[in-house]
């Protein structure tokens, strides 16, 4: 489930890229792969879920089994080094259904995938509600590595299972288009949901002229979502690679670097 502790923003204003930059400049990503770093992620999903209401929550620490699945990936999003947010994002092919939103809509999991479809579905987007008052656009910088994940997986669909009240951002923002509206058939959790899809082949040239902070070099991609056979080492973070390749976008006969 998804949700915001403040409004986002639905428009990009003239100066709403350069702030997202700004802040780009100071955001590291990292896998969570050790247990010190999965508790501190599991702190600030309660913190903010209970907050929000999302769901019943005992204790001070939201980790699930499906943190561990083979294809999902669990993130931290560290700005000056602090974790802010965090978002796991799952890599659903028909072979491997592992799917966070299919406890809600299986079937409309199930169709696309019964088509052949590979899905990108994120999950557990949680932010640190006091630092979000004063990092405002944070969230975009979090969504980015779902954007990146279906390009890296050329996935078919990203997936967004959201509140109501926000399938109007993802609209706007990366040109979703509801698949399951709302429903209070939620399972364990307090609040509506309503699915929306994307099919970031036919509009990531428009989102990215729009957002070109959601950009990525195929290296960062490869460092974020990679096997380890297919990164020399493992990074202790990855620094985002988008306003690199927003530039050489502005300059067609530059090479771009693999």
């Amino acid at each position: 489930m998804t949700t915001f502790i403040t409004k986002p923003d639905l428009e990009a204003k003239p100066d709403f890229n350069a702030r997202i930059f700004d802040l780009l400049d100071r955001v590291e990503y990292r896998r969570i792969e050790t247990a010190e770093d999965m508790e501190e992620v599991g702190r600030i999903r309660a913190k903010a879920y209970k907050l929000a209401d999302i769901m019943p929550i005992s204790g001070n620490v939201i980790i699930d089994d499906l943190d561990f699945d083979p294809q999902s990936y669990v993130f931290g999003i560290y700005y000056d080094e602090r974790l802010i947010s965090t978002m796991r994002i799952h890599h659903v092919t028909p072979e491997h259904r592992v799917s966070a939103s299919a406890g809600i809509f299986s079937s409309a999991i199930d169709s696309f995938l019964d088509a052949g479809m590979s899905l990108i579905d994120p999950a557990r987007f949680a932010a640190d509600p006091e630092e979000m008052r004063h990092l405002r656009g944070m969230h975009m910088l979090t969504i980015r590595l779902a954007l990146i994940a279906t390009e890296f997986f050329d996935a078919d669909r990203c997936l967004s299972m959201v509140v109501p009240q926000h399938a109007a951002f993802y609209e706007r923002t990366i040109e979703s288009r509801v698949v399951v509206p709302a429903t209070s058939e939620t399972g364990g959790y307090n609040v509506s949901a309503t699915l929306l899809a994307a099919d970031l082949r036919s509009s990531r040239h428009r989102i990215n002229e729009r957002f070109p902070f959601f950009r990525a070099q195929r290296h960062e991609m490869r460092m974020l979502y990679g096997k380890p056979n297919d990164v020399a080492s493992t990074p202790l973070t990855i620094l985002p690679t988008a306003r690199y390749a927003a530039n050489i976008r502005r300059a067609p006969s530059a090479a771009l670097p693999a």
